[in-house]
């Protein structure tokens, strides 16, 4: 039977953890693409209101959580911390298996950990409309969700491939109000660039990304959103790790490893910095970021300064990348297909205080199966990354004859993924090459930045 290890609502983190002040040396610049100049706070302030400007650059530690922000929050946090007996048993492993379950939110994923804050902080700017790109759209129904709770209006670019693929996630987002646009659209200059020159695209997050900040940088009254990547995204997620480790104090336990998929990054930072705070202070603790073979930025990108979008509107990051126009192939877990990588994220794997892998697709809906047959919950195509990677460590541990004990974030439900399921029951699902050539290609294309 599975154990759930609860906190009640007083528990909910007071402050977001941010992690600059721990992190391997100085962080790189951020590039403004049309200076080539390091980005100054006016620069953001087009896009973003001040507050959220102020968390991308602090220093500071502990960052104060807005009551009004917690006061949401409280909907669904503390989010439970399970232990997996079941799929321990299922495995016949020495170790123990904890995943913390993020798919109670409303949204169904840990995406609105981030979009609340983000639209309280807008609000309060006056700012009327955000606009926003989302991939498989967990991050796109979470900011809806967000502007519906702060009366403010929401347009959302959806990843054309996944708008057909997850067609239930755009009606939750029109549910709450949202504008749902497949991307690349004929609504901005950068859709109609990928249009024409390739009408039958698949779109991609870089692509969407760029259609968002175009839609933010032509109206006063709209701001861009962002729901991964940057430092104030990872900041907002971290009160997954922290009410993680408070559960597993009240079980007596403390992970070896520590798992999350990782696309941007947010879902990875929210699980893991917290950890990593605990590393710093001289904890043994292993972190393990989880991507798919077919878009595998860690695993097989270079470090280097990239633009954070296609149309190279978005700032310039040091960060591990597969170049800005690199379109990943369709697969199930769009929410993974980016090319490029949180800079804390990436400096952490650089430093070599992080770990990655890759899977293909088939091998974590195998994962996923076994986990819904054992735990009874369908996790999102995302979150089966990180189910794969926690039952081959937990696998190993059985092998080594060692006991272990396995963290691992479920950061959605997959209860509106079922075409993708249903490919994979019917032998239908496709194991993506790794598009080596595409790759080179693309990463041929960085920014020449020279300070």
């Amino acid at each position: 039977m599975q154990t759930k290890i609860l906190l009640d609502e007083s528990r909910i983190p007071t402050h977001w953890y941010n992690i600059i002040p721990d992190m391997p040396g100085p962080l790189a610049p951020v590039i403004n693409p049309r200076t080539l100049q390091p980005v100054t706070p006016d620069d953001l302030l087009p896009i973003f209101p001040m507050a959220i400007i102020e968390q991308e650059v602090s220093g500071e530690r502990w960052i104060p959580i807005p009551e009004e922000v917690r006061e949401i929050y409280r909907l669904w946090r503390p989010s439970p911390l399970y232990r997996a007996r079941r799929l321990e048993q299922a495995l016949g492993t020495p170790a123990k298996i904890y995943y913390k379950y993020e798919g109670v939110s409303p949204a169904g994923s840990h995406k609105p950990n981030s979009a609340i804050p983000q639209a309280f902080y807008n609000k309060q700017a006056g700012i009327r409309r955000l606009a926003t790109e989302t991939g498989a759209g967990q991050w796109g129904s979470s900011l809806a969700l967000a502007c519906s709770m702060f009366g403010l209006e929401c347009t959302v670019y959806m990843v054309k491939v996944s708008c057909t693929q997850k067609p239930y996630r755009k009606s939750m987002m029109q549910l709450w109000g949202a504008n749902v646009i497949p991307s690349p659209s004929e609504f901005t200059n950068a859709g109609r660039a990928i249009l024409a020159h390739d009408p039958d695209s698949n779109g991609s997050l870089g692509i969407a990304i760029s259609e968002a900040v175009e839609d933010a940088v032509s109206r006063p009254d709209t701001n861009y959103a962002l729901g991964s990547v940057l430092n104030h995204v990872c900041l907002h997620q971290t009160v997954i790790g922290q009410e993680a480790k408070e559960q597993l104090a009240l079980a007596g336990d403390y992970p070896d490893v520590v798992i999350a998929c990782c696309g941007g990054g947010s879902n990875f930072a929210g699980t893991a910095f917290p950890f990593l705070a605990d590393r710093a202070a001289g904890k043994n603790v292993r972190c393990l970021a989880v991507e798919p073979a077919s878009c595998p930025t860690l695993t097989k990108g270079v470090y280097a300064f990239d633009y954070g979008d296609t149309a190279k509107m978005a700032p310039i990051a040091m960060m591990y990348t597969l170049g800005h126009d690199f379109m990943p192939p369709g697969i199930h877990a769009g929410g993974l297909r980016y090319h490029g990588e949180s800079a804390l994220v990436s400096q952490l794997h650089h430093a070599g205080l992080i770990e990655a892998k890759s899977y293909r697709q088939n091998a974590c809906f195998e994962a996923a199966h076994l986990f819904a047959r054992s735990e009874g919950i369908v996790p999102a195509p995302e979150s089966s990354h990180a189910v794969r990677a926690a039952i081959d460590e937990a696998v190993l541990a059985k092998e080594e004859g060692k006991e272990k004990t396995i963290l691992f974030c479920l950061s959605g439900h997959g209860q509106l993924d079922m075409g993708a399921y249903d490919a994979y029951l019917s032998g239908g699902l496709e194991d993506f090459e790794y598009p080596e050539e595409m790759i080179r290609e693309s990463l041929a294309r960085l920014p020449k930045v020279d300070l």
